[in-house]
């Protein structure tokens, strides 16, 4: 396709190699060239974008991966979209295969939902229309005020699945919580396999977390001098009320909702960062007699001592998609594969320019997936 018929652009607003990668797969599977912009940093660590070519009047795709450095990387995004506003382009949309900040998106006590405040700031810089993959929460669309499509990469997983392990008819797929138990069991009725879920101590769970109810501090008795007033927060509650005491919650042993026995445990998520939580899960599974283990994740993050915690565990293989760049962390454990959804993003990117439908993307899609 001729970049000057177009009438559209790519452009990649990483500063680092490793996060422009995706950025050329996608452009590769368009057959245009990527838009000649510099992005980097000043000596004060300020971001700097400069456009190198005329897009006034066309339609900017913005291809942003998230490596570690993830503040950096949103406000590379930021200040590429308002440079590209202020250029008159018509439209700017934002490719964010992982969006950051993700699994903010609940009040936590007095926290924020940092999650809102992000898709706020892309508004007001200049995007138009973002594409993404596997939300934390699919409720974060509601976040933003211009149209949301969230890719799903569980085609490709269970492609994989099919094509990549041997024997996987003799598969279980396992839910690490039971807040995964929904994907889970997608992808177990898709494959025609059984189902497994973990629960218990081990986990995590983001719901035990407050949303903000328990805010008036706990009651203290009025223990000052007669005739002086405490603070409101110290007061009695009113003559004849009497709250219900909530029981502390207290989570049983681990344990396995499931037979594994025999089995190749298949653990499905969205993300995979602090791997802990799987590592102490494929020990679980491996002592209830799974034979296999695999995890099956969309991001792949690996913060930290990841890529050392898997090679030293019981697990056998993590496979995720390249919505994260993350080929240092492969190096150093080989156990990591990667699945390439290049092809999806830029087949979603060609219908959006030429206002075609997208259903396609997303057929046979449920609300569970």
């Amino acid at each position: 396709m001729n970049v000057g018929r177009s009438g559209y652009r790519v452009f990649s607003a990483n500063s680092t190699p490793a996060g422009s990668e995706l950025a050329k797969q996608i452009t590769e599977r368009l057959g245009v060239e990527l838009g000649k912009s510099v992005v980097y940093q000043e000596s004060n660590r300020e971001t700097r974008v400069d456009v190198k070519e005329s897009v006034r009047g066309q339609d900017i795709f913005i291809i942003q991966t998230m490596p570690r450095d993830v503040n950096t990387a949103i406000m590379e995004l930021l200040v590429m979209a308002y440079a590209l506003k202020t250029s008159c382009a018509k439209n700017i949309i934002g490719v964010i295969p992982y969006f950051p900040y993700s699994k903010q998106c609940k009040m936590r006590k007095r926290g924020s939902i940092v999650c809102k405040l992000l898709a706020s700031m892309l508004a007001k810089a200049g995007l138009t229309h973002i594409i993404t993959m596997d939300l934390h929460q699919k409720e974060i669309q509601g976040f933003f005020s211009f149209p949301v499509d969230n890719l799903r990469a569980s085609p490709f997983l269970l492609q994989y699945i099919q094509e990549e392990i041997p024997d996987y008819r003799n598969a279980i797929i396992v839910a690490k919580s039971p807040s995964a138990a929904k994907r889970a069991q997608s992808y177990a009725e898709r494959l025609r396999l059984g189902l497994a879920v973990m629960h218990g101590e081990a986990q995590c769970a983001e719901s035990d977390m407050a949303d903000g109810r328990h805010s008036p501090p706990a009651f203290r008795p009025s223990c000052g001098p007669p005739g002086l007033e405490l603070p409101w927060k110290h007061q009695a509650p009113f003559p004849g009320i009497e709250l219900p005491m909530m029981m502390a919650k207290e989570k049983p042993p681990i344990t396995v909702v499931g037979d594994v026995g025999g089995r190749i445990a298949i653990i499905v998520d969205d993300i995979i960062d602090d791997v802990a939580d799987f590592v102490a899960a494929a020990e679980i599974l491996k002592e209830r007699g799974a034979y296999k283990i695999y995890i099956m994740a969309t991001h792949g993050l690996l913060s930290a001592d990841a890529p050392r915690l898997i090679e030293e565990s019981a697990i056998d293989e993590v496979v995720v998609t390249n919505t994260v760049p993350h080929e240092v962390q492969k190096l150093q454990c080989p156990k990591i594969k990667t699945v390439d959804v290049s092809m999806i993003l830029a087949e979603a990117i060609r219908r959006i320019h030429n206002g075609e439908s997208m259903a396609y993307l997303f057929r046979n899609v449920t609300v569970d997936d």
